[in-house]
């Protein structure tokens, strides 16, 4: 293994490895090695217990709120049927589209004291703003449903693929000994899916914790931007490195806890029926209200938002003719990323099937670059910047931000790719080298062609992953390279809504197409 570890082939994943490592490495060592300051022994004594409870909070609140909406729906639309059903099921999945910024924004407006809410509260009551209690999205609960909103599709995912996987003859014997449907759901169904379920749910809190532009429009005071602002308001890089460290810690415990569960599969079912659970007919009443609950999470999580912002683009006339330079840099920059990261999570897949180590090692460094936030990983390259002596300018700019795209992302396209590649025979590679077909002839002619459907599959996710990404864009990028992210969130952020309404239903639109190829490759491994 070692020896395989060290031949002139595993040069290139060791490289690429190294780079999208290296990020991460510099922001850890900048805040053990940062010193002290005026500026840090503030923050230490007055802030950094509110920055941390705050996120932790925020995550809390978060995970009730994916859990209340994931498993109930997944629990539905996998072992019942219903009007919609089919609808359901991958329609679910649709928020994923949706960055937190922008559905901070949306909501934002639906629940202002002027927005459409409670505008109609009063004249259905006949109240003035004072006379009533409204939710305050402006607060830590507001952040959290925010981020639930868009994040609860990988519970619901998780969920749904652990509830369509269970033993049907479980199922059915506890049917036959008289057990009632909610009966079914807590003493069969979810004590076996657990393990999945928790494992979806640290992954949507990694996510979470990663989260600047929603926090950052809403006022909450979380570790991403208490990073952000020492940074950019007090010029306190140390004080900024110091508090990633605690950012990163809590990013790796969620990492750390989604191998954990993903590992732990629930009970193992000895049943050769296991894979195709029978979907039974809800009565007419019961179904109606399934298909109300799915309804409304979907209206909550997707449409109204969406539809706030269409309305409000329509209503005030945004013209579109200044944001073309926007999708023009936007693209550039998303092109420039993904093919980094596409060609790194490439190499991470082809040149590490022979060495277990070197795919542990290339796994582990793609893993921790997506644990850890944009914001912790552009404070790293803005370090690097400050030792190297370089300016934050031109061509050096684009350069370290398509790095951190790299950095960030890689782990999202070596996951499409390793997933293909696991499927195909182990005995592919003996075969094509008793042909004599090896080297770049093998992943020319056979590699390539075979990896298809998962290099789609990771390019679009990459474009997308990478087009939502605010806080590296908004730390690096260099004048004149404001992207839609950037732009939507300086509109939002100076009360201008109406602004910021194209450039995010864009970047909303460009989201849906990974997001529906998604759902249907799930919908075709349903079928199977």
């Amino acid at each position: 293994m070692l020896r395989s570890a060290l031949s002139p082939r595993s040069i290139p994943p060791v490289l690429i490895i190294a780079l999208v490592g290296l990020p991460v490495l510099v922001a850890i060592w900048a805040g053990v090695t940062a010193g002290g300051g005026a500026t840090w022994e503030h923050i230490l004594a007055n802030r950094l217990v509110p920055y941390t409870l705050t996120t932790i909070i925020v995550l809390a609140i978060s995970a009730i709120i994916m859990l209340g909406l994931a498993v109930p729906a997944a629990w539905l639309t996998s072992l019942y049927e219903f009007p919609g059903r089919r609808l359901f099921s991958w329609a679910l999945i649709l928020p994923l589209a949706m960055p937190g910024y922008v559905m901070a924004y949306a909501w934002a407006d639906l629940m202002g004291v002027a927005g459409p809410l409670q505008a109609t509260l009063r004249d259905l009551t006949g109240w003035s703003a004072r006379d009533y209690w409204f939710p305050n999205l402006f607060s830590a609960p507001g952040l959290a449903f925010v981020l639930a909103s868009t994040l609860f599709p990988y519970v619901y995912i998780t969920a749904r693929a652990a509830f369509s996987m269970q033993s049907l003859a479980t199922l059915e014997a506890a049917r036959s000994l008289g057990t009632p449907p909610l009966g079914l759901f807590w003493k069969v169904g979810l004590p076996v899916a657990l393990p999945t379920i928790l494992g979806g749910v640290s992954l949507a809190l990694m996510e979470a914790a990663a989260d600047y532009g929603a926090a950052d429009f809403l006022g909450v005071q979380t570790l991403g931007v208490g990073i952000v602002r020492s940074w950019t308001s007090f010029g306190e890089p140390n004080t900024a490195a110091r508090l990633a460290l605690v950012l990163i810690f809590i990013a790796s415990a969620f990492l750390l806890a989604a191998r954990v569960f993903q590992g732990q599969r629930g009970s193992q079912q000895t049943s050769n029926r296991w894979l195709t659970p029978r979907r039974v007919p809800l009565p007419r009443v019961w179904g109606i209200a399934a298909t109300g609950l799915c309804g409304l999470i979907l209206l909550i999580c997707f449409f109204a938002p969406v539809s706030r912002l269409a309305w409000l683009a329509v209503e005030t006339r945004a013209s579109a003719q200044d944001l073309w330079p926007l999708v023009r840099t936007t693209i550039l920059l998303g092109l420039m990323g993904t093919t980094g990261a596409f060609l790194a999570a490439l190499v991470f897949t082809l040149s590490t099937k022979r060495s277990a180590l070197l795919r542990l090692g290339a796994r582990g460094v793609a893993a921790a670059g997506y644990a850890a936030p944009g914001v912790v990983l552009g404070l790293g390259a803005l370090f690097i910047l400050k030792v190297t002596g370089q300016a934050l300018s031109g061509t050096i700019a684009i350069a370290f931000l398509v790095w951190i795209y790299i950095s960030r992302f890689t782990s999202a396209g070596v996951e499409p790719l390793q997933a293909t590649l696991d499927r195909l025979p182990k005995s592919l590679d003996d075969a094509t080298r008793s042909l004599g077909s090896h080297g770049l002839n093998q992943f020319v002619r056979v590699d390539l062609p075979l990896l298809t459907p998962g290099a789609i599959a990771a390019g679009l996710i990459l474009f997308v992953e990478i087009l939502k990404e605010l806080p590296a864009t908004l730390m690096l990028r260099p004048f004149g390279w404001d992207t839609l992210a950037v732009r939507a969130h300086a509109y939002a952020t100076d009360e201008r809504l109406a602004q910021a309404t194209l450039p995010s239903l864009l970047i909303v639109l460009a989201g849906l197409a990974p997001v529906i190829l998604l759902s249907w490759r799930l919908g075709r491994t349903e079928r199977n």
